[in-house]
């Protein structure tokens, strides 16, 4: 599966310091080491690549030796995920190694657990915690289900269709990045909080080696949090088109529809309820363009400018800031090393 090579928003950046601050962690290191300049994230528009909060998840999971962030009463102990990997390798279908993943996790957490119910439309994992202690927040709940989800996905080859998820606590103010993470179905303040799968995948093999969970391991679980994204939105279809061609080809709203093989009039009002317009589409990709050649390239921020369809630096410079609201040398303030030392924060993978 090839990975979107999306952005990630401030906000949810945030709300893992937090997690990290509250066990008295100083982030500051952890933040540098990621490649986060400090403007970034005193900016609410600004994001991160999925590579520098991959390499923040990591580090702060190491720092707390807690792969939970200490939102459980017992932590997740450093290795922990690498552990539940090679426990779900050797699984023979989708719904044993689900199976494998809730039960290690049963093993590693005390208060928050996941019930698997299925039937013939659906595979529901039905978030329950222990009596005595609080309900769980959105984040903890995603974490959760990062963890498991994006290893049985990972591990079947292809990601698997959520058809709606329902929390019991409020909506939280990264709602957006939520959705994206799980699905357009999805509401807040419910009497219980599940995630329901498309069923299919249980029957599929596991197609994932010892061999394979090498490469695979540098870069999980900070990863999950883009590679598998609500792929089957409007939106990320579109999205998914303008990636494949070069930004001079892209198309108007008309032919975009025509492309979907939908009246323009249904594209414009199924995006709308996704939260989108065309345009904020194009504007994000642009974005996320940007920020990944601002990031990861030494391009000269002239030539990005033409590369993302900009006659002149100085309309980008608008664009950029009005998307961020900082200016693309921001972005710039890390260099290149220390974004490639990212690698040392990442879990080990094991041995054959």
């Amino acid at each position: 599966m090839k990975s979107e090579k999306g952005t990630i928003s401030v906000s949810l950046v945030e709300e893992t310091l937090a997690l990290a601050r509250a066990r008295g962690l100083d982030v500051q290191p952890v933040i540098e080491a990621a490649g986060i300049a400090p403007q970034v994230l005193a900016s609410p528009k600004s994001r991160v690549t999925s590579a520098q909060y991959g390499a923040l998840w990591a580090g702060i999971a190491r720092a707390l030796d807690d792969e939970f962030f200490g939102q459980d009463s017992h932590p997740m102990k450093s290795g922990s995920f690498v552990a539940m990997t090679h426990a779900a390798l050797t699984a023979r279908t989708g719904a044993h190694a689900l199976a494998r993943a809730v039960g290690f996790m049963r093993l590693v957490l005390d208060d928050l657990h996941v019930r698997i119910v299925k039937d013939a439309t659906r595979v529901r994992l039905e978030f329950t915690h222990r009596e005595g202690t609080s309900a769980p927040t959105m984040f903890a709940c995603a974490t959760y289900f990062i963890l498991v989800y994006g290893l049985v996905c990972w591990l079947v080859g292809r990601r698997i269709p959520l058809l709606q998820a329902r929390f019991r606590c409020a909506e939280p103010p990264a709602a957006h990045e939520y959705r994206l993470m799980f699905c357009d179905d999805m509401a807040f303040g419910e009497d219980a909080s599940f995630v329901d799968l498309a069923p299919a995948f249980l029957d599929l093999p596991v197609v994932q080696t010892a061999k394979s969970a090498r490469t695979f391991l540098r870069d999980a679980p900070g990863n999950f949090v883009v590679k598998y994204r609500n792929a089957g939105s409007l939106a990320v279809r579109v999205r998914k088109l303008l990636r494949a061609l070069p930004m001079s080809a892209w198309p108007g709203s008309d032919e975009m529809a025509l492309r979907l093989n939908v009246a323009e009039a249904t594209m414009r009002r199924h995006l709308k309820q996704e939260g989108y317009t065309y345009q904020s589409i194009k504007d994000d990709l642009r974005r996320d363009i940007a920020i990944g050649e601002l990031q990861d390239t030494d391009r000269t921020i002239a030539d990005i400018a033409t590369r993302i369809g900009f006659a002149e630096p100085s309309a980008f410079y608008r664009a950029f800031r009005k998307w961020t609201g900082m200016r693309p040398t921001d972005y710039r303030v890390t260099s290149l090393s220390s974004v490639s030392s990212l690698s040392s924060l990442t879990p080990p993978a094991e041995a054959d």
